[in-house]
C-alpha cells in the first residue's frame, strides 16, 4: 500500500500545475532517510516494488513531455479546471488540464483510497472517446492492474457541471 500511495502522490504532482520535484531516491522508493554521506540505495531496483516505482516515475516523465495539456499552461490558471473536489465519501478528486488546443484537454481522476471504484461517473468537457493514457495501478508499476482497458465513450449526460460524462473503473 505504501507503493500505491507513493504512485498516487507522484501522479498528483506530475498532473497538477507547477514545477515537479523528485527528491533523492523518491523515484524508486528509497526506504531510509537521505544521508549526504552515503550513496542512494540503488540496489533496491533489483526488487520488484522498487523497480515498478522507478518505471512509474519514468512513465510519468514521458507522459508529462508528450501531453501538451500538462505543460502549455503550467503556470497559468487557464490550464487547470476542477471537475470534482467535493467527493469526501469516496475520496475521489477529478480535474482537467488544458492545452493551447482544446482537443489536448486531459481529465485526471485520483482515488485516494485503497478501494477500487467501479461504475463511477465523471463529468468530461467534450463528447467522443476518452482513453486512459496513464494508470498508476498498472502491473508495470507493481500495481494490481485494475484498469478501464478500452477507451470509454462520453455520454450526453451532464455531470459535475460538464456537458458530457463517462463511467469509469477507478483503481
Amino acid at each position: 500500500q505504501r507503493f500505491a500511495n507513493l504512485r498516487l502522490l507522484f501522479t498528483y504532482m506530475f498532473t497538477h500545475p507547477g514545477t515537479k520535484l523528485v527528491f533523492m531516491g523518491g523515484e524508486f522508493g528509497q526506504v531510509r532517510e537521505w544521508n549526504f554521506q552515503q550513496s542512494l540505495d540503488w540496489h533496491l531496483l533489483q526488487l520488484t516494488p522498487h523497480k515498478g516505482m522507478n518505471e512509474c516515475v519514468k512513465t510519468l516523465n514521458s507522459t508529462l513531455k508528450s501531453q501538451p495539456a500538462l505543460y502549455d499552461y503550467n503556470f497559468s490558471p487557464d490550464g487547470f479546471g476542477w471537475i470534482d473536489s467535493q467527493d469526501r465519501d469516496n475520496s475521489i478528486v477529478a480535474y482537467m488540464r488544458k492545452g493551447l488546443n482544446p482537443s489536448d484537454t486531459i481529465v485526471v481522476v485520483l482515488n485516494m483510497t485503497p478501494t477500487p471504484q467501479r461504475n463511477y461517473r465523471i463529468g468530461v468537457p467534450a463528447p467522443g472517446q476518452w482513453e486512459e493514457i496513464f494508470n498508476s495501478d498498472s502491473t508495470n508499476f507493481y500495481g494490481s492492474g485494475v484498469s478501464n482497458g478500452q477507451p470509454v465513450t462520453a455520454e450526453a449526460e451532464k455531470w459535475h457541471n460538464q456537458p458530457q460524462s463517462v463511467v469509469l473503473t477507478i483503481p
